[in-house]
């Protein structure tokens, strides 16, 4: 208590800074119009050739198709989708007076913070345009993987108010860590079970070969997917990754650039956890635009230890899931068949990155640093105990990456603005804080060996121009 009594002073000032919903972002901002090196096409994995819209149609309705393929710098949001955006949109952003008082920085802090929404994270953005366009194409039921559950959590509330039919498969480790995320998922109606699961033939597989797996996004992918494929009424969603989920994110970046304006001042930082990538491009595309075009902004993608694809993986050709049901994408990959250590940020489990994202990294726009999970819960602790909100596993990576960039300002006598997105809370995972508090949180430390290991799977495959 006395460490905020002598550093009250530093508090002073606005700490949120609102929109009204009249500022809504009208459409969602492209970033392929800008990008300076265009991504790879993807392939389909039978032929190796670019995949077309009816490779794709069994899977995603055709208004979606043509925006993972689009070159429009925007794409205007529906009507109905900006209705039911206002339920928590725009979201607010804070200055971080306190944060910066308890690690003493001269720099300034800001957070976006996404776990307003209904669903507690920044999921529901692209969830709500994904359930309307599959409904307004006829489909009455979705599939899809999630991780930590927000995604899985964020695809319920969205089919339970557009009025479809969900079914969930929550990689096996999330699903037993975090029994109240599954819980909320059926509170909205969807039904979930633990991947590997017994009700697809590629979760019999793996189960056959290890009974035992914690399970992995890529085996949940092959799951959802194989389940929708299955049948004439079901389409795929899916919650990262792909160019048109990361689209519909950028309303963050977009409301965000217009609160800095109200703050009067501008990132010289911009801050993300990178799992799929989704929360990261949703708050970092919109401030790329402005880089690309000449301004100076350091943009950090922040990831865990235990899952290093940005720092440690390979851009390459891959599947999106283990069992290589889907098309293959040029991404940073750690091979289909990695399967994460089972850490608490389940929402970072994924063994390849958006091909969007690691594009820009491959070309120097965005750079990445990986991080051990005790460095990020303690980083995540003194978040809390500053700004008074817990955060989500994941989102604490943007945290410590946060604190990490002050220090580093500091150390070299410079006050930077620093803004990062706190992307949801996290009250669902006390029992990964129980584990932090007892002393029996593992650092996990991917070693070269499990690494080449798992590359192995993408010998063979087509190799990125």
């Amino acid at each position: 208590m006395l460490a905020y009594v002598q550093t009250g002073a530093r508090t002073s000032g606005q700490t949120k800074f609102l929109l009204d919903e009249s500022q809504l972002p009208q459409r969602w901002y492209n970033i392929r119009s800008d990008m300076p090196t265009a991504p790879q096409p993807v392939l389909h994995p039978g032929t190796g050739q670019p995949v077309g819209p009816d490779d794709l149609a069994p899977l995603f309705p055709m208004e979606l198709i043509g925006q993972e393929v689009s070159e429009d710098a925007e794409i205007a949001i529906p009507q109905e989708v900006l209705d039911l955006y206002r339920l928590w949109r725009p979201t607010p952003l804070y200055r971080a007076h306190r944060l910066e008082s308890a690690i003493g920085t001269r720099s300034r802090i800001f957070y976006k913070y996404e776990g307003v929404s209904p669903a507690g994270s920044h999921k529901p953005n692209t969830a709500v345009a994904q359930a309307y366009y599959n409904k307004r194409e006829g489909r009455t039921r979705l599939s899809t993987e999630t991780g930590a559950g927000q995604w899985g959590s964020a695809l319920a509330f969205a089919c339970r108010l557009i009025g479809l039919e969900c079914k969930v498969y929550m990689v096996r480790i999330s699903y037993d860590q975090k029994p109240n995320r599954r819980s909320m998922i059926q509170a909205w109606g969807a039904e979930i079970v633990p991947s590997p699961s017994q009700d697809t033939q590629s979760g019999r597989a793996i189960l056959a070969d290890h009974p035992d797996s914690p399970g992995s996004l890529g085996i949940a992918i092959s799951e959802a997917v194989e389940d929708a494929a299955g049948r004439d009424d079901t389409a795929y969603a899916l919650g990262s990754v792909l160019n048109h989920v990361l689209l519909h994110q950028t309303v963050i970046g977009q409301e965000a650039l217009a609160q800095m304006e109200l703050a009067g001042a501008f990132p010289d930082v911009v801050i993300g956890c990178v799992g799929g990538g989704s929360n990261f491009a949703g708050l970092a595309f919109p401030f790329l635009r402005e880089k690309i075009a000449g301004r100076e902004i350091d943009v950090l993608a922040c990831e865990p230890a235990a899952c290093p694809t940005l720092t440690r993986g390979v851009f390459a050709y891959d599947f999106g899931d283990t069992s290589k049901l889907t098309p293959l994408v040029a991404m940073h990959t750690l091979g289909h068949d990695f399967v994460p250590a089972p850490i608490h940020a389940g929402g970072l489990r994924y063994h390849g990155v958006a091909p969007l994202i690691s594009q820009l990294v491959r070309d120097g726009l965005v750079r990445a640093e990986a991080y051990l999970q005790n460095d990020v819960f303690a980083s995540a602790l003194t978040f809390a105990g500053s700004e008074g909100i817990l955060p989500a596993p994941e989102a604490a990576h943007a945290i410590h990456g946060t604190l990490q960039a002050a220090h580093a300002a500091d150390e070299s006598g410079e006050e930077r603005t620093i803004l990062f997105n706190l992307s949801g809370h996290g009250h669902f995972d006390m029992g990964a804080y129980d584990r932090y508090f007892s002393g029996q949180l593992e650092d996990v430390a991917l070693d070269e060996g499990e690494i080449q290991r798992a590359l192995e799977a993408i010998e063979g495959l087509p190799t990125p121009a």
